[in-house]
């Protein structure tokens, strides 16, 4: 998950006490943090250290990172009038740092690990710039989508370009795997996922499959949504701790791998338990026709990194196909 690295002591000392976005844009400092998770735990795969609102921010949009609260708009989009602040993303000219980073983290990466590349669905995106930042109730984008839906998929399509171009970017700087977070696509119906979030979805997954790398889409608490986002486009769909893994797969039906999903929280139990729900994430994943094991969402700040390292030795010892797990 993005946040990978921050419960690391050299991850807090690195990044200091500055903006994110400021951060970001020091290709040289994102590609450290980027690249500290993979030399202390010894994991599969790094994740670019970035934001979704990076695209947004970067073309001129007015919208900061809060701490402890996220991104906020300063002027919520709510007519069609408002469409005309989003211009086209163009990652060379308007973020080329992002790019940089990607190329720094890759000649350091170890042999055989990859680097994740990552951008905001069309949905969670939407949301925050409906609503002015984070929501609870996301009463403004519903009744947007349902009161004027042609302005809702106007703006749906310009973030699906957006993150479609942001994705080819890091793709072209190295980046080998490509995910989609639509963190809050969970607060959606079925009926409202499939007619207002699928198809922007899916049209960033239909514009990037030419680059012919692997994507993954990940939603929190989207278990009843899993039918519908198996059909957006994606190899991999992450699933959240809500949901067991065979579960999942069998919502998912037989022609994708999952992600996932210990819960962050149980990173905080004492190592034993830790350890057995690993394993039970392990049991129920099964091997066919593949599983990433990851948590069911970002890394808690408090987390021990022992436990983390120890969980990472544990996967990589008896998660492999063929090997039993107790």
């Amino acid at each position: 998950m993005r946040q990978a690295g921050r419960s690391l002591p050299e991850y807090r000392s690195a990044r200091g006490t500055g903006a994110i976005l400021d951060a970001i844009s020091d290709p040289e400092l994102a590609a450290e943090l980027t690249l500290q998770p993979v030399r202390r735990y010894g994991v599969d795969a790094a994740i670019l250290f970035s934001d979704i609102v990076v695209p947004l921010h970067a073309i001129g949009f007015d919208l900061t990172v809060e701490p402890g609260r996220g991104p906020v708009v300063a002027e919520p989009v709510s007519s069609s009038a408002d469409l005309a602040r989003l211009r086209p993303f163009v990652p060379e000219e308007d973020a080329p740092y992002v790019g940089r980073a990607a190329e720094l983290a890759v000649r350091e990466l170890p042999p055989g690990v990859a680097l994740i590349g990552f951008a905001g669905a069309p949905f969670t995106i939407a949301s925050y710039l409906v609503e002015g930042g984070p929501s609870r109730a996301f009463a403004r984008v519903k009744a947007l989508m349902h009161s004027d839906p042609v302005v809702w998929h106007a703006l749906a399509d310009r973030l699906a370009a957006m993150a479609a171009a942001s994705l080819a970017a890091q793709v072209h700087a190295g980046a080998t795997v490509v995910q989609l977070f639509d963190s809050w696509a969970g607060v959606l119906s079925p009926a409202d996922y499939e007619r207002f979030a699928l198809p922007a979805t899916r049209q960033v997954f239909e514009a990037i499959r030419p680059l012919g790398v692997p994507a993954v889409l990940f939603g929190v608490g989207t278990g009843e949504l899993l039918a519908t986002m198996a059909r957006a486009g994606a190899q991999v769909v992450g699933v959240d701790w809500r949901v067991p893994l065979d579960e999942a797969r069998r919502r998912l039906g037989p022609d994708h791998a999952v992600q996932g999903n210990l819960d962050p929280a149980v990173c905080l139990a004492p190592w034993e338990a830790v350890a057995a729900e690993a394993r039970d994430v392990l049991r129920r994943a099964g091997t066919s026709p593949g599983h990433i094991f990851n948590l069911g969402h970002g890394v808690l700040p408090q987390t021990d990194p022992g436990v983390l390292s120890a969980l990472v030795e544990l996967v990589h010892a008896e998660g492999r196909a063929g090997v039993p797990v107790g």
